[in-house]
């Protein structure tokens, strides 16, 4: 489990409990870390806001104040991701704090499998530039013709489905392929797709606003080692592809 994970489970583990508490042992010996990082754990989320108290004593432990924290939400993973997104514009503003603390007890207040499922596709959200709006673009669908589309291809995503796609190039050449989605991007002119085009037979990306039609085939995308949103084959191509056209 890495560190990010690992301060959910702890949030979410004392919040189940509580008013009972849990000492600093037992938590280190459930997550298989020491005391001292279990420590330095705890340390961390109490400075980011939340109501994390320890009481002394040799029946002390560490506990979360149930009264300050929010009932299990009903959030979605996509609409816990949306909401990450929209508190991404408090960045560098002086909300910065408090829009990352709210994050984390929403988060907080999940059930745990969707709390997990926002966050791995949360890890599939990138920002190379801010997302300023398509540019002027003849090709583009508009806002109203944009909602089925960017409805399947969420869907897509969050399910991890192959998508097929009908797409228009910024030539004005349409095509019909089937795509792996992978990761979404904002660049300069808006949101884009990223994924494995079976058409082409590799990683390709895809402005959002151009595509004409999108339908989930059903079909789980397979995983692709020589392909991750993540590695740095994919942050060249798509940095190259910011004029990301195709």
């Amino acid at each position: 489990m890495n560190r990010t994970d690992r301060l959910y489970a702890l949030v979410e583990g004392l919040r189940a409990v509580a008013p009972r508490t849990r000492s600093a042992r037992i938590l280190a010996a459930q997550y298989e870390v020491s005391v001292r990082t279990i420590e330095r754990d705890l340390n961390a989320l109490q400075q980011a806001g939340v109501p994390i108290y320890a009481e002394t004593g040799r029946a002390g432990g560490y506990g979360l104040d149930k009264s300050m924290t929010l009932p299990p939400l009903n959030f979605t993973p996509a609409e816990a991701v949306a909401v990450a997104l929209a508190l991404h514009g408090a960045d560098g503003s002086p909300l910065h704090r408090a829009a990352r603390s709210a994050l984390r007890k929403i988060v907080a207040a999940m059930p745990a499998p969707e709390a997990s499922a926002a966050h791995e596709l949360a890890g599939r959200v990138r920002y190379l530039f801010p997302a300023d709006g398509a540019a002027s673009d003849d090709f583009a669908l508009s806002p109203t013709d944009a909602v089925p589309v960017l409805a399947a291809v969420e869907e897509a995503a969050v399910r991890r489905r192959v998508l097929r796609l009908s797409y228009r190039d910024r030539n004005g050449e349409i095509s019909e392929r089937e795509v792996e989605p992978t990761a979404f991007l904002a660049g300069r002119h808006g949101w884009y797709m990223a994924g494995w085009c079976r058409l082409r037979g590799e990683a390709r990306v895809f402005r959002l606003d151009r595509i004409l039609a999108a339908t989930e085939t059903g079909e789980r995308t397979p995983s692709r080692p020589q392909y991750r949103a993540d590695d740095s084959y994919a942050r060249w191509y798509v940095a190259q592809s910011v004029a990301l056209a195709r």
